[in-house]
């Protein structure tokens, strides 16, 4: 079945780092699997909507950003030849701000999938940043 798998987030302090992992998988429409769609970053803070904040291509080699991330944030995608249906992506954040506090989500871009009638999202994965 389908699953976005999300990791690497935690707290760190204003000016750090971190690097965010996802793994998607299960997605099969028709030939089509998660290495033929772009994917991006999604987040979702307190009280607000969620925002895509980073996307790349199926083959890696366009990325877009949001303003607020630009320079800042880094996207990458790996497509595995060993597997039909599983994309590795990865979000490099640097010079993190308070602002970037939120859940982080993987999915398809620029619209989430949807499965059944509605969007599908895995667990995401919580970045807190503050001193």
């Amino acid at each position: 079945q389908v699953q976005f798998v999300e990791s690497g987030g935690g707290w760190v302090q204003p000016g750090g780092s971190l690097v965010l992992s996802c793994v998607a998988s299960g997605f099969t429409f028709s030939d089509y699997t998660f290495k033929d769609y772009a994917m991006g970053w999604y987040r979702q803070a307190p009280g607000k909507e969620r925002e895509l904040v980073a996307g790349i291509t199926a083959g890696g080699a366009y990325t877009n950003y949001a303003g607020s991330v630009k320079g800042r944030f880094s996207i990458f995608r790996e497509n595995p030849v060993n597997t039909d249906n599983t994309v590795m992506l990865y979000l490099q954040m640097t010079s993190l701000e308070p602002d970037d506090t939120a859940v982080y989500y993987c999915n398809t871009d620029p619209r989430p999938i949807r499965l059944h009638g509605s969007d599908y999202w895995g667990q995401g994965t919580q970045v807190t940043v503050s001193s």
